[in-house]
């Protein structure tokens, strides 16, 4: 009897542990893996904490930023937006949080997304006058064309992007033209690397629209002068956004707030994998490095994923316990 009596016990205690055990084994986690550098590879950073650091399976999908807000709060997946560029479109977002399809996690990018117009370190070195755009715009003998010496030049934003129309209203607000410049069709993105790139081989003067976190930027430390105004965000939806308009003032670009969104799926699985979501963030500058380092060893992202855990301890290992800082580390 008292056999029996110890076995149904027995019994009854591993039957109370089988749901825990069966929601740890059963924790999946779906990430979206957007299609641009930094997107891409904080996904595979992501998808690597979370199996190795929190025992549970993540799996990256495809996705892009308005297909995979719109499954997020429709459909609850994927459960992860690693890089979220919420400025485009705020005031959806934010009534998506107020209702609860989705919830903020950490600003991914610490710095925010960054546009505007550049100057090489070099050139920012040797002209400490020179601090805002304004101020280049008054030495156009400082950044002379190659199609003709006789004018400056300003590099514009590839064709097609919603950055050549702003560069072109704020060449035509601080009169550029007027003042000795043109503005230099850059054509497309490889274009505008392409000429970042000759200026720094030669050391040369170089004024254009870029912005951060790039590969470029990691490769060919640049300078971001600063717009002789604050941001008006009534004059940049009235005219420095739109095409054409005849009557642009001098505006600013805003921070572009980038933020990692998650679906409230993640807290049921696991409150330390949210933790983790709304904790991590990394700077422009450790991005810039590593995406110059991806392109150079044309490394995939997951590569470039371990490539920074492997090198970048001290700042990941901020965005875990210490527990599950160890648990990666034997991973690696």
């Amino acid at each position: 009897m008292k056999s029996l009596v110890t076995s149904t016990l027995l019994a009854a205690a591993l039957f109370s542990f089988a749901p825990t055990a069966s929601a740890q084994y059963n924790c999946e986690i779906t990430i979206s893996n957007m299609n641009w550098a930094s997107a891409e590879v904080m996904a595979e950073i992501d998808r690597f904490i979370i199996a190795e650091g929190f025992d549970c399976t993540a799996r990256l999908m495809p996705g892009d930023t308005m297909p995979t807000f719109a499954s997020m709060t429709e459909k609850q997946e994927p459960d992860v937006a690693p890089e979220m560029w919420v400025n485009q479109f705020r005031e959806q977002i934010d009534a998506a949080a107020e209702e609860g399809t989705i919830e903020f996690g950490a600003e991914v990018l610490a710095d925010g997304g960054e546009e505007g117009w550049w100057v090489p370190d070099y050139f920012a070195e040797a002209h400490p006058e020179i601090k805002t755009v304004g101020d280049a715009l008054a030495h156009p003998d400082l950044f002379p064309s190659r199609e003709d010496p006789s004018k400056g030049a300003v590099h514009g934003c590839p064709a097609g992007w919603g950055c050549q129309i702003t560069t072109a209203n704020l060449f035509k607000a601080y009169d550029a033209t007027d003042k000795g410049f043109v503005l230099v069709d850059t054509g497309s993105a490889a274009g505008l690397d392409g000429s970042i790139a000759r200026a720094y081989e030669n050391e040369e003067p170089w004024l254009g629209y870029y912005w951060a976190p790039t590969a470029i930027l990691g490769k060919y430390p640049m300078v971001k002068l600063a717009f002789d105004a604050e941001h008006d965000p009534e004059e940049w939806q009235r005219c420095t956004t739109v095409a054409d308009c005849p009557d642009p003032k001098i505006n600013a670009w805003t921070k572009s707030e980038v933020f990692t969104v998650v679906t409230p799926r993640v807290a049921e699985l696991s409150p330390g994998i949210v933790a983790y979501l709304k904790g991590r963030s990394w700077s422009n500058e450790t991005v810039n490095k590593l995406l110059a380092w991806k392109e150079a060893n044309q490394a995939t992202g997951e590569d470039t994923a371990l490539y920074f855990l492997e090198n970048n301890e001290a700042v990941w290992s901020n965005w875990v316990s210490a527990e599950t800082a160890d648990k990666i580390k034997q991973a690696l």
